[in-house]
């Protein structure tokens, strides 16, 4: 749709104007975020309403010679059922819309990746477990189905490197499927998804990712979080910490329950170095989270299970 193109364009030149905050005075920053912010959410709900309307408006075209089953003699042989949007989408198109209000670009993932992007670039010394065919799916070639979608930072940061030359920031979301070797049950499965996010400029600091996340659980759950983190290990984040939220009204929580949501950390300089950043320059954080589990917290599921299992009966449960 026309309409909708150039309303997406519009969005993408208001995220473009976005980074330019960073360049802007202290003193004037809140209110350059505010006029933006309403700007993109008027454009994202301009969006949402023409899409809204080609759906109610849209005639499927009709094949006058299938045979329909229906008569006197014989029931109706193909049933006719509406489908339904898979829960696990919904939720990470409502991930990836909150980030990019927040002036996030979005790479998507690969489903099979090397050594050298999966571990050598991100620090991981030799002989780590991870590394071992125990932990890690590989293909006769040699190839990875990525376990993490930190296998993405590497080729981020070089691609939009320019960025930081040009005197801005990199930005930048990676949803995507992952794959690990795990005993499955009903918390943990060999196939889900993930949401990467990397931040690199000359001033970030580790509070500034602490206020993006808690930002964005907010506008997640809908409403104030408490949040608090302890300390974590991942080889490519220094210091790396697990981030925790207060349990939402919304799920039953009370005051004090925290739930573990993601680890998130600085980024390693060797990991910018190894994108051709200098670290004494620049500085970077970077998270990633399993969108399953947001999904479950949301709908209130037992069993991660569900969602990989074809049922039916499930999947007709978010029938459109």
């Amino acid at each position: 749709m026309d309409e909708v193109l150039k309303l997406k364009s519009k969005l993408k030149e208001i995220n473009t104007r976005a980074r330019g905050i960073s360049d802007l005075p202290v003193s004037e920053r809140a209110e350059f975020g505010r006029k933006i912010n309403a700007e993109r959410e008027q454009v994202l709900a301009e969006i949402k309403a023409v899409e809204q309307v080609a759906l109610d408006t849209e005639v499927s075209p009709i094949d006058v010679t299938a045979w329909s089953g229906v008569n006197e003699a014989m029931p109706e042989f193909y049933p006719v059922t509406f489908g339904s949007k898979h829960p696990l989408m919904t939720e990470l198109d409502r991930v990836i819309d909150i980030y990019q209000m927040m002036g996030f670009d979005v790479v998507e993932s690969r489903q099979l990746d090397d050594e050298f992007h999966m571990f050598d670039v991100l620090n991981f010394p030799k002989g780590h477990p991870a590394r071992d065919g125990y932990d890690t799916f590989r293909t006769e070639e040699g190839l990875i189905p990525p376990a993490h979608t930190s296998t993405m930072q590497h080729r981020v940061l070089k691609e939009y490197k320019k960025r930081l030359d040009e005197g801005g920031a990199i930005a930048v979301v990676v949803p995507g499927r992952v794959f690990r070797n795990e005993d499955v049950d009903a918390t943990h499965e060999h196939t889900f998804y993930q949401c990467e996010g990397v931040y690199v400029s000359k001033d970030c600091t580790l509070s500034q990712m602490l206020g993006i996340l808690r930002e964005f659980f907010e506008k997640y759950y809908e409403q104030k979080l408490n949040i608090k983190t302890q300390p974590g290990y991942f080889p490519f984040t220094e210091p790396s910490l697990e981030f925790m939220i207060e349990k939402p009204k919304s799920l039953g929580g009370k005051k004090g329950d925290f739930l573990e949501m993601l680890g998130c950390g600085m980024i390693h300089p060797n990991v910018l170095k190894a994108a051709g950043i200098d670290p004494e320059e620049y500085h970077g954080f970077a998270w990633g989270g399993g969108i399953d589990r947001l999904a479950m917290l949301r709908y209130g599921l037992s069993d991660v299970r569900l969602f990989e299992s074809g049922n039916l009966n499930f999947l007709r449960e978010f029938s459109l």
